[in-house]
């Protein structure tokens, strides 16, 4: 049985963007009974960034609830909180010593850091913790110490899965098979979504519409979506169409081919965005309810997000004391 992995960090609330291109391929793949789903709140990730306590447990509390809202059963999956399992930390150190300088100078975070200060001027690595650094060595923790076969990622995601094989690779050569080479998985129709203002949708651009918003605030937000001038009655293409792109994450297939038919004809941007509002508040009218029971009930997190460490710790030892053997440290 192969293992697919995804964790999602809690920096902000979950939006559009991380729905397709994280949650929704994730709990596609474990719909597949051939499939072990892991699943997992990236807290310590969230780090580099977020340094007020109660926004971190508010945050990760809000992902557990909304994998759950969306479908996770824990009892058919791992589904747990990166900090309660101190095997991928231990880890993570192993693997630092085993990765080099140049292939974390070489991530897109660390160099869109450095980008950012030579821009304006500063010192190259001003503001960049170590933790961003060496972001990718915990992700490849994450990743290698399930035997993880398949990640779900973003396109933008597609180098951390890179480095990960690279390490594994480099381990398996000088100690002998032990860690499994993961494969990323992008679904390509929904890889990149776009926000607001039609470019990706990203925290960093401000143009996110937040996954379980109000109804009303959800409105008015999809009414904002950047659309041209054309007339009403002027055919428009879908496929260069940020509402358009939006509307097929939530619509029916035949709900999808007849909005494209209205589109080529000729249909008012505004019946368009109101047509958007109804498919997707339909579509997460009952996530949202169970997420708000969730978010008012975190006892009930807590338990879930228990169980969900004692199984992955259970996964977890026998590979970590495997790699502990090999390079001769006491278990």
């Amino acid at each position: 049985m192969k293992t697919v992995l995804t964790g999602i960090k809690p920096t902000g609330k979950v939006h559009l963007g991380n729905y397709s291109g994280a949650i929704k391929p994730a709990l596609n793949l474990a719909r597949d009974n051939k499939l072990e789903p892991i699943y997992f709140i990236a807290d310590y990730h969230a780090l580099t960034s977020v340094r007020d306590p109660e926004e971190m447990r508010e945050l990760s509390y809000g992902i557990a609830a909304t994998w759950l809202a969306l479908g996770l059963d824990p009892s058919k999956s791992i589904f747990y909180r990166q900090s309660d399992v101190p095997e991928i930390f231990e880890l993570s150190w192993i693997l630092s010593c085993f990765s080099s300088k140049g292939l974390m100078n070489r991530a897109h975070a660390y160099k869109a850091a450095v980008d950012r200060n030579n821009e304006a001027g500063r010192e190259p690595d001003e503001g960049v913790n170590i933790g961003l650094f060496t972001y990718p060595v915990l992700m490849a923790s994450d990743i290698l110490l399930f035997k993880s076969d398949l990640v779900p990622v973003g396109k933008d995601q597609i180098q951390h899965v890179e480095i990960a094989r690279h390490l594994a690779e480099g381990f398996n050569k000088q100690y002998g098979e032990t860690f499994s080479i993961p494969d990323y998985v992008v679904e390509e129709a929904t890889a990149i979504i776009p926000g607001l203002d039609g470019r990706k949708m990203s925290k960093s651009y401000q143009n996110t519409i937040p996954l379980f918003e109000e109804s009303t605030k959800l409105r008015k937000l999809l009414n904002r979506i950047k659309t041209d001038s054309s007339l009403p009655n002027e055919p428009k293409n879908p496929d260069d169409s940020v509402v358009f792109a939006l509307y097929q994450e939530f619509g029916s297939e035949k709900d999808i081919s007849r909005m494209r038919e209205r589109f080529e004809s000729g249909i008012g941007w505004g019946e368009v965005k109101s047509e958007l509002y109804h498919v997707m508040n339909s579509f997460l009218e009952e996530p949202r309810r169970k997420y708000n029971a969730y978010m008012s009930h975190t006892d009930e997190l807590e338990l879930v997000l228990e169980k969900g460490a004692e199984k992955a710790r259970d996964k977890a030892r026998p590979l970590l004391n495997e790699v502990k053997r090999k390079l001769g440290i006491r278990m």
